[in-house]
């Protein structure tokens, strides 16, 4: 392509080249494919489809609630023909607003099946960040559930491309159609759609630093692009590189990426659907706390683990540490994934968990934020495992992060380290992103897009292509009706992340922080625009700037600079006491406003009112003067996050 940057081979190499995973890999993606078909219709035509279970629904101190792939198809295809009566077509997109349940599963499964786009949306989200969603992606139908339903309701009349909405669980009789008498008397049979590879499957909206979000359209094969990063974090998910069989490959029919080692090449052609699959070596178990909303529950849990036909544990309620080791005791979690902000509470609460649970775990990934010592120590030490941290975004998910397997029983330390754990794999450094994973071109570009030299910071990238020249399938299509935007995230054939990372001589990744004001808080990606334009929304408020505030447990606090309007100005003279009362009172009155319009882990969790905002002579908000304010001040007071 013109334009594109010239890497120097010599400089990019130790990114692609770890041995014979990266060095045997090849992309062989079919022209059709289906996330649907290759997560559910396979497994549901196996001979032990009736007993292979799919959804574990987690209920405390009962007996899980079990679904298996027989029961998961049946319900899509059920659910699909209600949605072809109600007009759904190939291309339309089906918003689910859905947390961890097995409707959402089958929401998933049958919008998939049909040809038609599946936006899932977070219960978390308030009324205007579900409008502006379901306004710009032009949805016809909203699956909802008790958690949203009001929500909906509040903005159906201004979404007037939603048809339908879908009233699930308690929310039944609250909507056009219920869920349960719908699907109820609709047909079993499905006939899906043929789609091919490329075809848009998801549309998934990522936050923005300036103005509202954006929705990354992702294609069905983007699934097969993460699966390489998900059998890799996962200690290989329960199959056992070591054994000396052919590597679990779809062009023969078999479980998907498996075990590429160096006596297999992968391959990730399309599977033939009636073919019978083989077992991984252990009963692999999976969960994460995750919402299957957001592209690290609904891509890096809920999908792999059914593109492979495992279990995994669904559960709707808050996260703790007492509800996550109950959790994995209970159905012998094996796999999961993790913040690094759970894995701290679990290490407060539980300093020595082994010696109050029976855990059965072989695999830890961990992203949003940098995992540090202490947390990395604590799950070897005392949960068995190497975590493994992994980077991406959804526009190109899965790309880096580590792979620390241990020959002697696959559970990821480091003790043990030689040549044949090399082959399928590579140790964890506390606190770096990790190596590129087996597919993926990775490179540091500086501003012109030239390759970056070991240890000068640049922007993390990712070539359309693999090292061998073959399409990367892990690609978005890009934004939803935005070919500006889309445009501006990449320079030629490389797609910038805005992540910006130096490489060592091993060719690990560190982090070095964002390009642009996007920060983490608590795992989840933040942008300040949309929060900004909700606050401005507020009478009281004239304008404002939102940074990161460092803090040991979440990373970062949602902070928010805010200039008041004349008549609010006013209004706090007085007193000391009375204008510090007066202060207290509109900083709560804001926060539920943000909290009421948006989502929770949104809202401001400290406000500082501020007479003019830092900017530039062009009248840009200068965010970096505040955040580098903050990191000054967390400086001072000895409050940096590890």
């Amino acid at each position: 392509m013109a334009g594109s940057p010239v890497v120097d081979e010599s400089v990019a190499m130790p990114l692609d080249r770890h041995g014979p995973m990266h060095a045997q890999f090849r992309w062989a993606v079919p022209a059709r494919f289906n996330i649907a078909q290759q997560c559910c219709t396979r497994w549901a035509r196996s001979a032990d489809a009736a007993t292979r279970v799919a959804i574990l629904v987690h209920r405390p101190g009962q007996a899980p609630q079990q679904y298996s792939y027989a029961q998961l198809q049946q319900a899509a295809s059920r659910l699909s023909n209600v949605l072809l009566q109600q007009g759904v077509k190939r291309g339309d997109r089906v918003a689910i607003v859905l947390p961890q349940r097995f409707e959402t599963a089958v929401a998933n499964i049958a919008v998939l099946q049909m040809g038609a786009v599946a936006m899932p949306l977070s219960m978390l989200f308030g009324p205007e960040a579900l409008e502006y969603r379901l306004q710009d992606s032009g949805a016809v139908l909203a699956l909802s559930d008790e958690n949203s339903i009001d929500n909906l309701l509040r903005v159906r009349a201004r979404c007037p491309e939603l048809r339908c909405l879908l009233a699930v669980g308690l929310a039944a009789g609250r909507a056009d159609l219920d869920y349960e008498a719908e699907t109820g008397h609709a047909a079993t049979i499905f006939k899906p759609v043929r789609t091919r590879a490329v075809e848009p499957a998801l549309l998934i909206y990522t936050s923005g630093t300036t103005g509202p979000p954006k929705g990354a359209l992702v294609p069905h094969q983007a699934l097969l692009g993460n699966l390489p990063g998900f059998v890799c974090s996962q200690n290989w998910f329960g199959f056992d590189p070591w054994s000396g069989k052919p590597a679990p490959s779809p062009a023969r029919g078999r479980a998907g990426v498996g075990a590429g080692t160096s006596r297999a090449k992968p391959s990730l052609r399309e599977p033939e659907t009636r073919s019978v699959l083989p077992e991984p070596e252990t009963h692999s178990v999976f969960w994460s706390p995750a919402d299957w909303a957001w592209t690290g529950g609904l891509m890096d849990a809920l999908l792999p683990s059914l593109y492979f036909g495992r279990p995994i544990v669904a559960w709707r309620g808050r996260f703790s540490p007492d509800l996550a080791f109950e959790l994995m005791q209970q159905h012998a979690v094996t796999h999961t994934f993790l913040f690094p902000t759970a894995l701290k509470a679990m290490m407060k609460a539980y300093p020595e968990p082994r010696s109050t649970f029976d855990l059965r775990l072989q695999g830890i990934m961990s992203a949003g934020e940098a995992v540090g010592d202490a947390v990395f120590a604590y799950c070897q030490q005392q949960l068995g495992v190497t975590v493994n941290e992994m980077f991406g975004q959804t526009e190109i998910n899965y790309i880096v992060g580590n792979c620390a397997m241990d020959p002697r029983r696959g559970a990821g330390t480091t003790r043990g380290t030689s040549q044949t754990t090399a082959a399928v794999g590579w140790p964890a450094k506390p606190g770096s992103m990790g190596r590129p994973y087996p597919g993926h071109r990775v490179a540091v570009l500086d501003e012109l897009g030239v390759e970056c030299p070991v240890g000068v910071p640049g922007d993390v990238a990712l070539h359309r292509c693999d090292r061998h020249g073959h399409p990367d399938p892990v690609f978005f299509l890009g934004y939803w009706r935005n070919p500006k935007a889309t445009a501006a995230k990449f320079t030629g054939d490389w797609c910038r992340t805005g992540d910006m990372a130096i490489r060592d001589n091993d060719g690990y990744l560190w982090y070095q922080g964002r390009s642009d004001d996007l920060f983490k808080s608590a795992g989840y990606r933040i942008g300040p625009g949309e929060i900004e334009n909700c606050l401005v929304k507020h009478p009281a408020v004239a304008n404002a700037a939102v940074v990161p505030k460092p803090d040991r447990e979440r990373g970062a606090l949602v902070k928010a600079y805010v200039v008041l309007t004349a008549e609010a100005q006013a209004a706090r003279h007085g007193s000391g006491a009375q204008q510090s009362q007066h202060d207290a009172d509109l900083i709560a009155q804001l926060q539920a406003h943000v909290k009421d319009m948006l989502a929770p882990y949104e809202y401001p969790k400290e406000i500082e009112f501020i007479d003019a905002l830092p900017m530039t002579t062009t009248g840009k908000v200068q965010r970096c003067v505040l955040r580098l304010q903050e990191e000054e001040r967390a400086l001072k007071l000895g409050t940096l996050s590890d």
